[in-house]
């Protein structure tokens, strides 16, 4: 199911594109006068920078890097670092944006940033990559730190790049700032929960949306698409709560069993062969097919624009949870909420991560760290209170969950530029 590279197409698919429909569509309900519109629209900052590395060969490279800060209205930019060869300034634009939004959703004190390197990290050392890494965190140093603008892993990056900023950051302040990032290695002020987390709200969110169709784990089959730090932790965590996995999809393919899948089993299989396809227990099936097969839920836990307008009308599940940035086109809302789909939007459903770097962000600044079930126990309870926040707005306004989400999110990163003013 392959898109056509038709000038709509492409804008259907471009994420700036969609994060600003969203922000029309929820502007326009809430009746925001124009010019807080365009505070809210136009990114605080954008920087791009050009990072020269020597690479093991001895050749020199030049890797384009860039790190953008939609909003500070709130608190410091929050945000991931992607390494990736898709990276584009407007991609990172509307990241940054969906983390503004996603952090005033679930009313933690941090505003939207984001960040990215252009490059094939497959293709580079892990000294190439640190290098990359110490270089682009050196050239952004000036726009970062606990107070102004934290960074955290993204799309292949992980605890190891963070570290590696951690100490560049440290080293040019000439003291240990474990602050600046989150999603750290334990032991360099990490916190625990945080591997889970994004995982976790995805099943926290889920587990209520259950009760709105009078359906128990149990009960429920689940299709999860993206199997890796997200999707993975969600299906082993659904698993232990009793819910029936019974689709995996990957880059490279899928598995099926109407039975349910055991994600810890199809996980020692992929470590052993390098993908999780021809798992003795479970039959191959066609990747782009396999998020349109009967279930209840579908969480597309892996990229951007997995569900458009193109496949959108063949949809069966009953709740989508978007463990993803932005995996739905804003085209195929209007498809979905016409087929009743019950969303549970991206900045609602996966900011659990979030939520526990703010965690971790905390706790480093106190220099106190918190045993996992009190993480755990406190991610639970801003994720049910801010599901219960979007879906009473959904109700009140009588909008679908997504409008309700970002309605919400504005409404609140309004009011705090508002009561600040504008310095003049």
């Amino acid at each position: 199911m392959l898109l056509e590279t038709t000038p709509s197409v492409e804008r259907e698919v471009n994420p700036w594109e969609s994060a600003a429909h969203r922000f029309d569509e929820a502007a326009e309900l809430l009746k925001l006068d124009d010019g807080l519109r365009k505070v809210l629209r136009t990114p605080a900052m954008e920087l791009t920078v050009n990072i020269p590395v020597m690479l093991d060969d001895g050749r020199i490279e030049v890797f384009t890097g860039y790190r953008v800060q939609h909003s500070i209205a709130r608190g410091p930019a929050k945000g991931g670092v992607r390494f990736a060869p898709d990276v584009s300034l407007d991609e990172v634009r509307a990241l940054a944006a969906w983390m503004t939004w996603k952090c005033a959703v679930v009313n933690i004190p941090f505003g939207g940033g984001k960040g990215g390197v252009i490059c094939e990290p497959h293709l580079l050392s892990e000294s190439e990559l640190e290098r990359i890494t110490r270089r682009y965190t050196a050239e952004i140093r000036e726009f970062i730190g606990p107070e102004r603008d934290v960074p955290a892993p993204d799309v292949n990056t992980n605890e190891q790049t963070m570290a590696w900023i951690m100490d560049t950051y440290s080293m040019h302040m000439r003291h240990t700032v474990t602050a600046v990032v989150t999603g750290k290695p334990l032991e360099l002020g990490g916190s625990r929960g945080r591997p889970e987390a994004t995982g976790r709200g995805c099943m926290l969110v889920t587990m209520q949306a259950l009760k709105r169709f009078g359906l128990t784990p149990e009960s429920t089959r689940v299709i999860i698409q993206g199997f890796g730090n997200v999707g993975g932790m969600a299906a082993r965590l659904m698993k232990q709560e009793g819910f029936q996995i019974t689709c995996i999809v990957e880059y490279d393919g899928a598995i099926y069993n109407r039975y349910g899948l055991d994600p810890e089993a199809v996980m020692r299989h992929r470590r052993e062969t390098g993908s999780i396809t021809g798992f003795a227990e479970a039959e191959d099936v066609d990747k782009d097919e396999a998020i349109l097969m009967d279930c209840d839920v579908l969480i597309p836990a892996a990229h951007e624009n997995v569900i458009t307008s193109r496949n959108a009308p063949y949809i069966k599940a009953k709740i989508l949870c978007e463990g993803a940035n932005g995996p739905t086109t804003f085209a195929a809302d209007s498809i979905l909420s016409d087929k009743k789909v019950f969303v549970i939007p991206d900045i609602l459903a996966n900011a659990g991560g979030v939520t526990v770097s703010y965690f971790e962000w905390v706790q480093d600044r106190q220099g106190y760290f918190w045993p996992e079930r009190e993480v755990n126990q406190r991610l639970e309870e801003i994720m049910v209170a801010s599901f219960d926040d979007v879906i009473g707005y959904a109700g009140k306004h009588h909008v679908k969950n997504r409008t309700a989400a970002y309605m919400l999110a504005l409404d609140r990163v309004a009011n705090a530029i508002r009561r600040r003013g504008l310095y003049a």
